[in-house]
C-alpha cells in the first residue's frame, strides 16, 4: 500500500503492518475525543514516525495514488479531526 504524509511524500508499506498502525490510531481517536493535546501530539509522532520506520520512501519524483493520507507532524488537533470524520486515519 502507498501512504501519503502530508508536507513529506509517499512511502510503501506493506498491509501486514496495518494492524500496529490501527492501535496507535485508535490511541489518537481516544485523545482527539478527550481534547489532550499534549498526548495527541505524542501519539502523532509516534504513528508518523511508525509509518517512516516500516515503509520505504518513494522516490519524490515519483506520484502514485495513496491508499492513506496521514496528516504532517505539525497538523492540529482540530485539523486532524476534521480529517477524520470519526473513522480514524487507519481504515480498520
Amino acid at each position: 500500500m502507498i501512504v501519503r504524509i502530508m508536507g513529506e511524500g509517499q512511502v510503501a508499506l506493506a498491509d501486514s503492518h496495518l494492524a500496529e498502525l490501527d492501535a496507535l490510531d485508535d490511541e489518537l481517536l481516544t485523545e482527539m475525543e478527550s481534547g489532550d493535546g499534549p498526548a495527541f501530539r505524542s501519539t502523532l509522532h509516534a504513528l508518523l514516525d511508525k509509518v517512516r520506520e516500516l515503509g520505504a520512501p518513494l522516490p519524490d519524483d515519483s506520484l502514485e495514488p495513496s491508499d492513506l493520507i496521514l496528516p504532517s507532524p505539525d497538523a492540529t488537533l482540530e485539523e486532524v479531526r476534521a480529517m477524520l470524520h470519526d473513522e480514524g486515519l487507519i481504515p480498520g
